[in-house]
């Protein structure tokens, strides 16, 4: 069973949406990092209570990788957008986009969020306003600005 299948049951049974799960390399040991989230964000406690649940799943589970540590925790300021729906819940906000091909000239394209659905996100940026399709997007992220939160420079 692939670990994100397993992993989402116990995430979405905390309150919790389940924003990925990868097996990656850091500094010689294996890690099973999973990253949740929840609107308003998540705390410390959320997280810890969360990491017990899924590491009991993977053990009932009979999981064996190897050898691995699990990491749990939030995707943090700047969080990467996987899907429509992402964009579609951050509409107003900060994006960084790099498309597959180039659009408009360029392949990355930074502004905010104007309006996003099933096929395409329209972002305001500093050139106007651009379309792009999700078919094309190879990856996004939220962008966060400090003059933006202290009422400065936007």
């Amino acid at each position: 069973m692939e670990v994100e299948a397993m992993v989402r049951p116990v995430v979405e049974a905390a309150g919790l949406e389940l924003v990925g799960a990868s097996f990656l390399r850091d500094r010689g040991r294996r890690v099973l990092r999973v990253t949740v989230d929840r609107e308003g964000g998540v705390d410390l406690d959320s997280i810890a209570e969360v990491s017990e649940r899924i590491s009991r799943r993977l053990d009932l589970e009979g999981f064996e990788p190897g050898p691995f540590d699990l990491e749990v925790g939030s995707p943090g300021i700047e969080r990467p957008l996987k899907d429509p729906r992402d964009f579609a819940r951050r509409i107003g906000q900060r994006v960084k986009v790099k498309t597959a091909e180039p659009v408009d000239g360029s392949r990355t394209h930074h502004g905010r969020i104007m309006a996003a659905d099933p096929d395409e996100v329209r972002l305001a940026t500093d050139s106007g306003e651009r379309t792009l399709r999700f078919a094309e997007i190879t990856s996004a992220r939220t962008v966060f600005k400090w003059e933006d939160e202290k009422g400065g420079k936007r």
